[in-house]
């Protein structure tokens, strides 16, 4: 019967997969989602939320009547449609469950006699938390786990008293399909922010008008029904292992002819391959392969990856988190069936329950085929889940259980001092989401350098507020090295242990945030491993000196991992997926020639999905649409909306214009001449950071060069994303800098630079976050007017040190006596000479007495504020000097604290009139009030008011990266015809690093059956001498390739300060192999030679290497990269240049032994 469970192991005896009759086998797998094809065969669990509050009595007959025509639509039947209703104002009431009736006319029937029920408030995201948890569940007769679509029909006549974001995460990430309906005093963000998507929120404008939109609701049901159809993510996990290298073709074979009875063509079905043994890596991820020939051929290029033992359970986990994932092709959001396919041929060295049972909880559905022992597969699950779950990043994992054990594993070295503070709020920010209890939640925090020091245990506290306490209290470790291998490994034996309060072994999730202030100085990846394997999920967070692929190693997944410029920056780190943006200027420029008509669906939910994570105002973000092809034209500028809703409204229906050539550089000249200004809305004068994204389908055919080195010189910062015939040559030099240029295979991988390109729009707003907002506030009484003079030169004096032509500082002028009054305001001025002129301009206010209470007061309400220009919420520090010749009529204390909250820091400077005790009670910090005995000796305390003011400046990290970089290259025979590649990568490479600015050295060494350097690290000054000399070089030739001899020699010959190396000078030394096959001869020990010299080894290889091999070269097997041949190499240059960009190694003097000469001959 259609719906009925399936079991989904198979033994297979000794693998002979040809055996297996594969035509009963595809009947077995895919037997409910055939039937699900079946269009005449639907079936649906559909759940009615209707808003029973006050504020509905006079339509709530109107509600019923809609909900029962929406039935009336339905087949309500045992195994067909199944039907819920709930009511809630304060608190939610099942009026009916799933299970309750199995006719359409019981259900009808019941809807006529429901009453209101009356109360108030409305706590929808209460009532939403209701439903997940009481009616989307198998008691209530919810068929979830057998991949019955799930749908809520919410009714709401009015905005939430309570937050409704975590329910709506909760619901989603157990795949219910929201579809909201609001009336009268509804909030429509508040509606699209429930929905499944913003198309699923429709409006009444009253009551009266909802059979109005009644089709489109039931429309959007069975939208939701056929998106579940025809659609499947696959996913082969395969043996690997040295036990199945004999039995691989066969396996291949199978794949191959399971593979010709899907529909890869109609993009229906994605296929992904990995392979496992002691660990797993992609093959091909899920979407890769558009066409059904193209997998076939990636399947039977498949090389036999090897190694053992076999450790299934880290391969399961392994396709968790980081096969089954958005970021990785899964479509699981969209409700498209997950399914796991293991050919296992032994029996697994691991435990494979706990990453089973996560498989399980996300709804993928996994079918074993084993040759040997079936007892490790039997409990795979094979449920069938249509809608599966969704890990999101920290925040919101709030939610999901009642229970979690929670650790902080701090970085405690000296590197993280300055940071320090800021790692301490955010933690206090997460404790502050959680519900510490005996029985709750329970926390604890380790800090590490060196060796690892636990603050409190899991079981140490019970209340919320101790834990506060506790780390309000800390003190900062110190010490170094940075052993993060050996802190993680720690916090597994010791702290997530039963004895110090973990509860694993009771089921409860536990949490792991690790913060690292840079590189570690031991190896991770096994302690990590052992965490995940575990089941924690861990979180990572390091500033621009940790290592990026260190941290993503860390993580539950790389989308786990963050990182800041420094961690007092952590509080940028929003508690989504992706930070909101707020506070720039994004234009979009898109390609709208006629080829992208195509992929107009692709671009409108690129746009939707990424202007849902900035936040939109006038005072905001901004943001403009521009299209081109042979000219540009506009769909809307930065000024024409100011609401979010407005925008999404018109990019979700955005049209593609078309035209058959493509002038990129005519477009970018158009939008510097006539976006970027201020009549388009451009708050580029401002001081508001300016961003342009291009997206591009094809080659310009104009010069972009010279429009985009003039947008670059405006202050533009410039994105591209090139998507399938788009130049990355061209997309890398119109971009800001070559990282960030973002190329893709095909429009629907747009998603996957979503969040890189909101990252980066942060990284450019936080390094254009301005430094200091300064008021000086003077006493401008009858009482000061012989000394004004003295008090106007103080102050040009000090102006003369701020930053003011560069954007960084403003400066306002406040004068008070009796009352207050502006002279100009932070935003009046723009040039340090313009401020200077009005500062020596300046005349006395008069009038007395002095009310500095009432002028505090003031400052506060009409200076630090948007509209007088204050950039207080950018991130600039907020100052005020006041100056002052007597006492106060009023009292200070009340505005100074005011002042206070709010975050400015206040410097009062007194003379011999005021009162000093007044004085340090305004003033942020005692030693910020000074005293002069007279106006005229004011140059007495300048000094010191200008360290302080340098001490409150935001502080900008700066650093000039310098590395030397070797490239050793495959010069065999058998790289002859992909030799200009490889030398064209090279090129590409160093065009990116700074040989000019004697940061930067390059050397190039050729190798076949021996090595030959082409040229040494202190060959070559400038990157023309560099580039000249890479364009000329010719293919070595030779044979057999013996890697491991060029690595010693690379080692031995060109890592030496002779050859130009500055290892012990402390600058990073980089080894970029590019290898065509496997070695034949060792090179365990000269990888392990030059790893044990400090040197970071990328190892690049074709289908033709092998990959375990160049894995084991490679300073961690994530530095090791693969295409299918060279040719390919555009493909893997940004991921390769995103971790050289991320090298950054602390200088630690060494001695000057030079390695290339021996001092015992």
């Amino acid at each position: 019967m259609p719906g009925e469970k399936c079991s989904y192991h198979i033994l297979v005896t000794n693998i002979h997969l040809h055996d297996l009759s594969l035509s009963f086998y595809l009947q077995i797998t895919f037997y409910s989602y055939e039937s699900l094809d079946k269009t005449e065969y639907k079936q649906r669990d559909v759940v009615f939320l209707l808003d029973g509050s006050d504020e509905t009595l006079n339509g709530f007959e109107a509600m019923r009547d809609f909900v029962q025509r929406v039935v009336e639509k339905l087949t309500v039947e045992e195994n067909r449609d199944r039907v819920s209703v709930v009511q809630y104002s304060r608190e939610p009431k099942a009026q009916f469950n799933l299970n309750t009736y199995t006719t359409k006319e019981d259900v009808v029937d019941t809807v006529r006699g429901l009453r209101h029920k009356g109360g108030r408030p409305l706590n929808t995201g209460a009532a939403l938390q209701y439903v997940r948890d009481n009616a989307f569940i198998a008691s209530s007769g919810s068929r979830r786990q057998e991949g019955i679509p799930q749908i809520l029909v919410l009714l709401s006549g009015g905005r939430s008293n309570d937050d409704v974001r975590n329910a709506v995460t909760n619901l989603k990430e157990i795949g219910v399909m929201a579809i909201v309906v609001g009336m009268r005093n509804a909030d429509i963000l508040e509606l699209q922010t429930i929905s499944y998507e913003p198309s699923y929120a429709f409006s009444a404008t009253h009551y009266n008008d909802l059979p109005n939109i009644q089709q489109q609701v039931v429309s959007a049901i069975e939208r939701v029904e056929m998106t579940t159809t025809n659609l499947r993510d696959i996913v082969f996990l395969l043996d690997g292992s040295d036990d199945s290298r004999r039995r691989f073709p066969d396996i291949q074979d199978f794949i191959q002819r399971v593979v010709e009875k899907l529909n890869v063509d109609g993009n229906k079905d994605h296929v992904s391959v990995v392979q496992y043994s002691d660990t797993a890596e992609v093959n091909f991820k899920l979407g890769m392969h558009s066409k059904k020939d193209d997998v076939l051929d990636a399947v039977r290029g498949l090389r036999h990856k090897g190694g053992s033992p076999l450790n299934t359970g880290a391969a399961l986990q392994y396709v968790r988190g980081n096969v089954f994932t958005a970021s990785n092709g899964s479509r699981s959001l969209q409700g498209v069936p997950q399914i796991l396919i293991l050919l296992s041929g032994g029996r697994s060295r691991d435990d494979i329950r706990t990453p089973i049972t996560k498989l399980k909880e996300m709804g993928v559905i996994s079918i074993g085929i084993e040759g040997y022992a079936s007892n490790d597969l039997a409990s795979v699950p094979s449920q069938k889940s249509v809608f599966s779950f969704s890990l999101q990043p920290f925040f919101t994992f709030i939610s999901e259980s009642d229970k979690k054990d929670v650790v902080f594993l701090i970085d405690g070295s000296d590197d993280s001092r300055t940071g320090f503070a800021g790692i301490r709020r955010f933690a206090e920010k997460v404790v502050e989401s959680l519900n510490v209890e005996e029985n709750g939640d329970r926390v604890a925090l380790v800090q590490y350098s060196r060796d690892a020091t636990p603050n409190f245990y899991l079981n140490s506290y019970s209340s919320k507020n101790d834990v506060l306490n506790s780390i309000r209290s800390m003190r900062h470790k110190v010490g170094r090295p940075l052993n993060t291998g050996t802190a993680l490994q720690f916090v597994r034996d010791t702290v997530f242990t039963a004895s110090a309060g973990g509860r694993r072994a009771e089921g409860v999730p536990q949490y792991l945030f690790v913060f690292s202030g840079g590189r570690s100085s031991n190896d991770l990846r096994g302690p990590a491993q052992s965490l995940r394997g575990d089941g924690v999920r861990t979180f990572s967070f390091g500033t621009r000196n940790a290592d990026t692929l260190e941290l993503q190693s860390i993580s539950f997944t790389p989308a786990h991992s963050f990182s800041v410029a420094n961690f007092n920056k952590l509080d940028g780190i929003h508690s989504s997926v992706a930070a909101m943006v707020d506070g720039v200027d994004v234009v979009f420029l898109l390609d709208g020639s006629d080829k992208m008509r195509e992929s107009v669906q692709s671009i409108r939910d690129f746009l939707g999905q990424f202007v849902e994570h900035l936040e939109i105002g006038p005072d905001k973000t901004r943001v403009a649409v521009i299209q081109y092809s042979d000219k540009p034209t506009t769909s809307f500028l930065l000024n024409k909306y100011s609401s979010k809703s407005d925008i999404m409204a018109k990019v979700r229906n955005i049209n593609i214009e078309g035209g058959r050539s493509l002038n990129t550089g005519e477009a970018l000249d158009f939008v510097k001449n006539n976006i970027f200004t201020a009549s388009s809305g451009s708050r580029l004068q401002e001081g508001i950071p300016q961003i342009l994204i291009l997206l591009s389908g094809e080659k310009s055919q104009d010069d972009v060069l010279v429009p985009s080195e003039s947008l670059k010189a405006a202050g533009i910062v410039l994105l591209t994303v090139g998507v399938k015939d788009a130049d990355g040559a061209e997309m890398q030099n119109i971009a800001y800098s070559p990282n960030q240029a973002y190329l893709l295979r095909e429009f629907s991988d747009l998603s996957l630079v979503r969040q890189q390109l909101l990252s980066a729009i942060v990284s450019h707003k936080d390094e254009a976050r301005p430094g200091l907002d300064i008021v000086f506030l003077l006493d401008g009484s009858d009482d000061v007017r012989s000394r004004f003079t003295e008090i106007r030169e103080f102050v040009a004096k000090v102006v003369e040190k701020f930053d003011v032509d560069q954007g960084k500082d403003q400066v306002a002028v406040v004068q008070y006596s009796n009352s207050a009054a502006v002279n100009f305001n932070l935003n009046s001025y723009k040039t340090r000479d313009d401020v200077l002129t009005a500062v020596r301009n300046l005349r006395p206010k008069g009038g007395r007495p002095q009310y500095t209470g009432t002028a505090l007061q003031f400052v506060k309400d009409n200076v630090f504020t948007n509209n007088a220009g204050s950039r207080r919420h950018e991130g600039a520090q907020q100052i005020l000097v006041l100056l002052t010749g007597g006492r106060s009529r009023d009292s200070p204390r009340g505005p100074s604290r005011a002042l206070k909250t709010l975050g400015v820091v206040t410097f009062a400077i007194g003379s011999r009139m005021t009162d000093l005790v007044e004085m340090q009670s305004i003033s942020s910090l005692p030693n910020y009030s000074y005293s002069v005995s007279d106006f005229t000796n004011l140059q007495n305390i300048q000094k010191n008011l200008e360290t302080h003011l340098a001490q409150v400046r935001p502080q900008e990290e700066t650093r000039a990266p310098r590395r030397d970089v070797v490239f050793l290259l495959d010069g065999s025979d058998g790289t002859r015809s992909g030799f200009p590649a490889m030398r064209d990568f090279v090129q590409r490479v160093v065009e990116t690093l700074g040989v000019d600015e004697n940061r930067d050295r390059v050397a190039v060494v050729q190798y076949s059956r021996d090595p030959a350097a082409q040229f040494y690290l202190n060959t070559y000054t400038t990157k023309g001498e560099i580039l000249n000399t890479v364009r000329g070089l010719r293919h070595k030739g030779g044979r057999p390739l013996n890697t491991g001899a060029a690595l010693q020699y690379v080692r031995d010959n060109v890592f030496t300060v002779s050859s130009g190396s500055r290892r012990i000078e402390g600058v990073p030394q980089l080894l970029i192999l590019l290898s065509g096959g496997r070695s034949f001869d060792n090179v365990d020990t000269p990888a392990s030679a030059l790893k044990e010299l400090g040197v970071l080894i990328f190892g690049i290889g074709t289908r033709s290497s092998d990959s375990r091999e160049l894995q084991r070269i490679s300073h961690d097997p994530s530095y090791a990269l693969s295409v299918s041949d060279f040719t390919d190499l555009p493909n893997i240059q940004q991921q390769l240049l995103s971790s050289v960009e991320a090298v950054v190694i602390e200088v630690t003097p060494e001695s000057t032994t030079d390695l290339g000469m021996c001092h015992h001959c």
